[in-house]
């Protein structure tokens, strides 16, 4: 069995144990004395990260912990500068916040950095284990533990298949200094192979340069794919247009990308997840151990078409694609 496959099996064993234990931790009051004080770095703003803030936020509102109310946040994001969020985390370290969530892999990073101490709860953290924020899945071993974003990813190649049947070269623009896109870069290596497609990869270490990263491939391939790298999903934009001007056709690795002008995915939703470690915390800010709580995974997917992005990449969508989608942007 591959990597990519223990890791999914894993990933379900843990989703029902993070389903039993969501169901363990109903409604109870939160406790009374000092608000408890939670800082949040994100290491970047875009829409799939900012639905997991706002899930997190939600999830614990529902569960007793209201902001302003019997909880007080401190919200602050990187800018996708991983040394702004070293100088967030240790801010948090010296207020001694009670909790830290970490957005993104980055964020996650530098908070595990400022304190070994602080719990800390990550959420959009595609491996936590080859970011070393964690010793094992299932026993995180640290004060770090929380939800991945393990996105399916030869799913979402296989749905290029699907779209575009005559499509062999794939342009794959990411940042490859985030371990979060090394990770997805090398299953995206791994699915190409048993699907017969070649990838063509650029690379774009800030937002500014993924344009330009996207462009200097435009004539060597069939098809783009972006998976959630951050630095590319936030300009995701740049992608769209060059993909569009070429009319090649864009498949993404969530549905606010499609939402923004992709093609289409087969994707996880973010808000959830963000609620999914929202439930985490509360247990934590009630006595558990984060060392002790296996990192959760997101176990359905969701097809999102975009049938205005394939006009104008010239795709055709089979019918019974739109008829099985769970949403269609029209």
């Amino acid at each position: 069995m591959s990597r990519h496959l223990r890791f999914a099996a894993r990933a379900f064993t843990f989703l029902v144990l993070g389903l039993a234990l969501a169901g363990s931790a109903d409604v109870e009051a939160a406790p009374s004395g000092p608000l408890p004080r939670i800082g949040i770095v994100q290491i970047v703003e875009h829409p799939s990260l900012d639905a997991a803030r706002q899930g997190f936020v939600d999830a614990l509102a529902e569960l007793g912990y209201v902001e302003g109310s019997t909880v007080r946040y401190d919200v602050r994001s990187a800018q996708g500068d991983l040394a702004i969020a070293q100088a967030i985390a240790q801010r948090f370290v010296a207020d001694g916040v009670d909790l830290i969530l970490a957005i993104a892999t980055p964020a996650a990073q530098a908070a595990a950095q400022a304190t070994r101490s602080i719990p800390i709860l990550i959420t959009a953290v595609t491996d936590p284990v080859a970011a070393r924020l964690v010793e094992s899945l299932e026993r995180p071993g640290t004060n770090v533990t929380g939800t991945s974003d393990m996105t399916p990813v030869a799913a979402q190649l296989r749905l290029l298949r699907q779209l575009v049947p005559s499509a062999r070269r794939v342009g794959v623009v990411y940042n490859p200094g985030e371990v979060n896109s090394q990770v997805q870069a090398r299953l995206t290596r791994q699915a190409a192979a048993e699907l017969g497609l070649e990838i063509v990869e650029a690379s774009a270490a800030s937002s500014t340069e993924v344009m330009t990263a996207a462009q200097s491939i435009a004539r060597r391939v069939d098809a783009y794919y972006v998976f959630t790298d951050n630095t590319v999903v936030s300009a995701l934009e740049s992608v769209v247009k060059v993909a569009e001007e070429a009319r090649k056709p864009l498949i993404v690795g969530e549905g606010d990308s499609v939402r923004r002008g992709g093609l289409a995915s087969v994707a996880i939703d973010y808000y959830e997840l963000g609620r999914q470690t929202g439930r985490m915390a509360a247990e934590v800010l009630r006595g558990a151990s984060p060392a002790e709580m296996p990192i959760q995974f997101q176990q359905e997917a969701r097809l999102v078409i975009n049938l205005q992005a394939a006009r104008r990449m010239g795709v055709t969508v089979p019918a019974e694609l739109i008829e099985s989608a769970a949403e269609v942007i029209r």
